[in-house]
């Protein structure tokens, strides 16, 4: 927002130029633009200061020209050389050979709180009926003098012209609306019926199975634990992720500012829906990890959760191929969400999308205020609350195998190979005793012969 004086028709151009900030050299001009106030000022459309559609005495769309509609009216009749407008009452009026009525205007007959006086209402309607400039944003178009001839850019703003000898209203503000600091805490608890991506060298199906999460458009991903040797396509984690992030409101998308590269001096701003993004993968040591499943919720419009494992199918996506309604929420209404919801992998042109598992978790909205009120640390670092968490409930067989070899001598070793491992250890008990036997027999026998002799 600028305010500039000037005196008419002294100074009846104003410049806009856009300019390219260099740190080291001179900036660069990109392009500008060139207003004719005095033309605007002597306009018999009243280009000084555009109409609004209806008249406010408070609240964001209070008035703000120097003068009141009435006032207005009364001023153009006399310079277009009519007669002054005729009043019947606060809800007619007789201008240029017409007669407006109020009810005309406001048809559904509710008057806004905010609006002002009935008479002022309709002298409003009034100058806009009879082609005042209407209240709007200018789009205007740059241009560089050593190249007229090519646009530079355009450049949105509106421009408004006041007399100093009038009571100047004051400016309105046009700051930006300042995003809300919000956290998401998502823990996630359980995952079934995951796919099995590896077979082990006993030839047993199972996966190494972790969960990774993040905002969209954030850089940051988190992600759980290992539950080693999955058998059954499920896993236990208890495990928290936090989410900081800014948040608008009014046109429900979140706020990121980041530098484009690394010499950028400034950030700049990027706005994104509020989509949580949801992946199940296999773990692998030496070869890179195995993509599983995946899930993404729009956490302004989002699949209800299911209360049970069992009831979670790719019906409950709103994309499902057969086209079926699905119930939705808002986590930012509901503020906590819990259930289960299906993990898929995207098939190609030719075949289906294939459900590959399904994930419990707990979606939770909190303000600063009330993040810092309830701590919660992430995974399950302190402070494990809000709620605690315990550690999860795995089954013997969940183990690195190189990192336990006990472990793996008894569950995946001798679980399988147990009577292998017996037929084997009674075999060379057998040929050991007969080995035994060989051996001592000569010597037994020529001892009892000797003996008889």
């Amino acid at each position: 927002m600028f305010e500039l004086d000037g005196t008419l028709p002294l100074e009846s151009e104003l410049r806009v130029q856009i300019f390219d900030y260099d740190l080291l050299s001179g900036d660069d001009l990109i392009g500008e633009t060139k207003i004719d106030l005095e033309n605007r000022f002597l306009s018999a459309r009243r280009g000084v200061c555009g109409l609004p559609k209806r008249y406010y005495v408070a609240g964001p769309y209070k008035w703000r020209d120097a003068e009141l509609p009435r006032q207005i009216l009364e001023k153009w009749c006399a310079t277009q050389a009519l007669p002054p407008p005729v009043w019947r009452g606060n809800s007619q009026v007789y201008v240029n050979g017409k007669t407006c009525c109020l009810r005309d205007y406001e048809t559904r007959g509710q008057v806004h709180k905010d609006w002002g006086p009935p008479e002022e209402r309709l002298a409003l309607y009034t100058l806009l009926d009879l082609g005042l400039v209407p209240e709007h944003i200018e789009t205007r178009t740059l241009y560089n003098p050593l190249r007229p001839e090519i646009p530079q850019g355009k450049i949105q703003i509106f421009v408004d012209i006041f007399p100093k000898s009038a009571t100047i209203p004051p400016p309105i503000n046009i700051t930006p609306r300042a995003p809300q600091d919000l956290q998401l805490r998502v823990i996630v608890y359980n995952v079934q019926e995951v796919v099995l991506s590896d077979t082990s060298f006993t030839g047993e199906k199972m996966s190494d199975i972790y969960v990774k999460g993040w905002l969209k458009g954030q850089d940051k991903k988190q992600k759980t634990d290992v539950h080693y040797r999955s058998l059954n396509g499920e896993g236990n984690f208890n495990w928290r992720y936090v989410f900081p992030f800014k948040y608008l409101p009014a046109e429900e998308v979140m706020v990121i500012k980041k530098k484009e590269h690394f010499f950028s001096l400034d950030k700049h701003e990027e706005k994104h829906p509020v989509t949580f993004v949801c992946q199940i993968w296999d773990n692998d040591i030496f070869t890179p990890d195995d993509f599983l499943g995946l899930l993404e919720l729009n956490l302004n419009f989002m699949p209800k959760a299911n209360k049970f494992a069992k009831s979670a199918s790719l019906d409950d996506l709103p994309d499902n191929e057969k086209g079926k309604p699905v119930p939705m929420v808002s986590l930012f209404d509901q503020k906590n969400v819990k259930g289960w919801w299906p993990l898929y992998e995207e098939g190609g042109p030719d075949t289906p999308r294939e459900l590959t598992g399904k994930v419990e978790m707990e979606l939770e909205i909190l303000s600063k205020e009330d993040a810092e009120a309830k701590p919660a640390g992430k995974g399950q670092e302190e402070p494990n609350e809000n709620p605690h968490l315990d550690p999860p409930n795995r089954p013997a067989t969940s183990f690195l195998w190189f990192t336990s070899p006990w472990k793996s001598l008894r569950y995946i070793i001798w679980n399988n190979y147990k009577w292998y491992i017996l037929g084997g250890l009674i075999l060379l008990l057998v040929v050991a005793m007969l080995g035994l036997f060989i051996y001592s027999a000569p010597g037994a026998l020529s001892t009892k012969l000797i003996a008889k002799l």
